[in-house]
């Protein structure tokens, strides 16, 4: 795994495409992936500097950096910078290829298509709760495993971000059905004084 996630995080992101990530009875294989630079990058969660929150970006490498947003999702980064070198992959969607029954019931309703589809919708699919902050992808009990290329994959703008929002650090398996939509960040209403 060393290999697959040596180098600057925004060569290491396209690698991960077709990674197979396991939790328990549960696999997804990776479709979409965001990669997040640290102090270099506005975007990132590291941007500013080390908090409780984003400690685990800060290495050691091959650990699962996760953090909760909107009040009520969990979401999660392959950590890839070494120690001190807070660079990290954000998990945006992926295919369920073992123990869909499973993921079925913790996102009942869904399609299986959509499943894995979004950060926070692959989290829930896999049981990924904000307690993993800092597993050990080697170790487990979340397991990241190299996995079969894809053989055509795009890149464009991240999701949703106002800082860098121009970089192409999003990577994508091309057509594949799992992939999320594109949406750029919504535009800040200023405050009117009264």
């Amino acid at each position: 795994m060393a290999g697959l996630l040596a180098g600057p995080v925004d060569q290491v992101a396209p690698r991960l495409l077709g990674a197979v990530l396991r939790h328990g009875d549960v696999a997804v294989r990776l479709t979409e992936v965001e990669a997040y630079a640290g102090p270099a990058d506005p975007g990132s969660h590291a941007y500013r500097g080390m908090t409780r929150r984003n400690a685990t970006m800060f290495g050691p490498a091959a650990h699962l950096y996760c953090y909760f947003t909107y009040g009520m999702h969990v979401c999660c980064n392959v950590v890839t910078g070494g120690a001190g070198d807070p660079s990290a992959v954000l998990l945006r969607a992926g295919e369920v290829v073992a123990g869909i029954e499973v993921a079925r019931e913790r996102r009942p309703g869904s399609t299986d298509r959509d499943l894995a589809r979004g950060p926070a919708r692959l989290c829930r699919a896999l049981g990924i709760a904000l307690d993993h902050d800092g597993t050990d992808l080697a170790v487990g009990p979340i397991l990241l495993e190299p996995g079969e290329p894809p053989a055509t994959c795009s890149s464009g703008p991240r999701v949703g971000l106002r800082g860098a929002p121009e970089r192409p650090w999003r990577f994508w398996v091309t057509g594949h059905p799992t992939v999320s939509i594109y949406r750029p960040a919504k535009a800040r209403t200023p405050r009117t004084t009264a």
